[in-house]
């Protein structure tokens, strides 16, 4: 027993570390901050990882650690197992604190730069046929699935189809509730409270969906490239078989830390100038560009590239678990979940996450991708929470290498949702 770790770390130092955490809790003199949050959410997130990842069922059928660190983490909120201040300042380190987006950035920068340019640019370009497909599909499955249940096909479009495709909350559902408002002078407030058990739920199905995937590849090969997209014969088009890069000096981390939150502050900024101009961007779609175009020009030297791919690497194998868990406690209401959990309702959400895959893996495979790689990226990334259900479910699947093509789906996927519902609600209810 003194030889197993957890986080690294001896079992005696763990548990001292656990105890720590509980007595300092429950005193009131747990550290606020940064030095609370992230110790806290390192600690027991590997705890829940470590088991979600030996549990037999889960481990092989439902995503494993990340399914257990998210609902773990959703659990501890909706249960109040630690004090509120603990808990808010957990969620404000996720959210007001950018832990998220610290690491997305890492897994954006790193993961585009450390690509294949030619794959790249020839990935990008069949993409967006894919997320199309994905979305007419789980539209029809939804239509589908409300003659069966009984349900009003409009409705079940409206409040659980474009909800749960679109993007997440703050890129999704809060802008399409401001559509939704408009055009049927409903409160925005009373729209989102219909539209966000179905992100809710939507964002749970997705994590299950990535870890099933990742067990039917397991099981048929032929369909999955393991992590790569496109389906080539052409060596120069595969992602380099490589032992995962590693930051060899201390000045090698600062390099990728500034690099990462530099795209991510470049992002921000034109974010902002094209915002005034009527356009509203996510800022991760234009991060996703501007190192996309650095990729594909050859602007960094090779070094830079593989310090930038490096510090993704070291962040995915040390951070996740920790995110995981934050993203269980700051962005998934079990409370939603639970209240909207009728058999009828669980059905058309089914539906439409089912649509989301078969729509983007047949059209992946006519495009020339591998069906579960367009499965996971242009039909689960367009199904789940946004960033935080890109990772969660990349995790679950095992394909954190996707994570450029998942934001691609959640970013600018979740724009043209926000698009759609613009035209489809006066159509359905006008």
């Amino acid at each position: 027993m003194n030889e197993f770790k957890i986080a690294g770390l001896k079992m005696p130092i763990y548990i001292t570390l656990c105890a720590i955490i509980i007595l300092t809790s429950y005193l009131g003199v747990m550290p606020t901050g940064m030095v609370g949050a992230f110790l806290f959410l390192i600690v027991f997130g590997e705890l829940l990882n470590l088991l979600g990842n030996k549990l037999p069922i889960i481990k092989t059928y439902l995503g494993g650690g990340a399914i257990v660190s998210i609902f773990g983490g959703a659990a501890i909120v909706y249960f109040k197992l630690f004090p509120t201040e603990v808990l808010d300042n957990v969620s404000t380190f996720m959210k007001d604190g950018g832990f998220l987006d610290f690491y997305i950035s890492a897994l954006i920068t790193g993961s585009i730069l450390g690509m294949n340019r030619k794959l790249l640019i020839k990935a990008a370009i069949r993409y967006l046929p894919c997320i199309i497909s994905s979305v007419v599909f789980a539209i029809i499955f939804v239509a589908i699935g409300s003659l069966i249940v009984g349900i009003k096909y409009e409705e079940s479009v409206a409040y659980i189809a474009i909800p749960i495709m679109g993007g997440g909350m703050g890129a999704g559902a809060v802008p399409i509730a401001t559509v939704f408002e408009s055009a049927l002078g409903i409160a925005k407030e009373t729209i989102l409270a219909r539209l966000v058990p179905a992100v809710a739920l939507g964002n749970a199905m997705a994590i299950v969906a990535g870890g099933l995937l990742n067990r039917l590849g397991k099981v048929k090969p032929i369909l999955t490239g393991n992590g790569q997209l496109v389906i080539s014969d052409d060596d120069s088009l595969k992602s380099e078989k490589k032992e995962a890069a590693v930051l060899k000096k201390p000045s090698d981390y600062m390099s990728g830390i500034a690099v990462a939150t530099g795209f991510f502050a470049f992002g921000a900024l034109v974010s902002l100038i094209i915002g005034k101009l009527g356009l509203n961007i996510h800022t991760y779609a234009w991060m996703i560009i501007s190192v996309a175009v650095v990729k594909v020009t050859g602007l960094f030297e090779g070094k830079v590239e593989e310090v930038c791919e490096a510090w993704y690497n070291f962040v995915a194998k040390n951070f996740t678990a920790a995110l995981m868990l934050g993203i269980g406690m700051a962005y998934t209401n079990l409370s939603d979940i639970i209240d909207a959990f009728t058999i009828s309702y669980f059905v058309l959400v089914l539906f439409v996450v089912f649509g989301a895959i078969l729509g983007a893996a047949i059209m992946g495979r006519i495009v020339g991708f591998y069906p579960i790689e367009a499965a996971i990226t242009a039909g689960l990334c367009m199904a789940n929470m946004g960033g935080t259900g890109d990772v969660a479910v990349l995790q679950a699947s095992d394909r954190m290498e996707l994570m450029p093509f998942a934001q691609i789906s959640s970013r600018l996927g979740g724009a043209f949702i926000i698009l759609l519902a613009s035209f489809l609600v006066p159509i359905f209810f006008g």
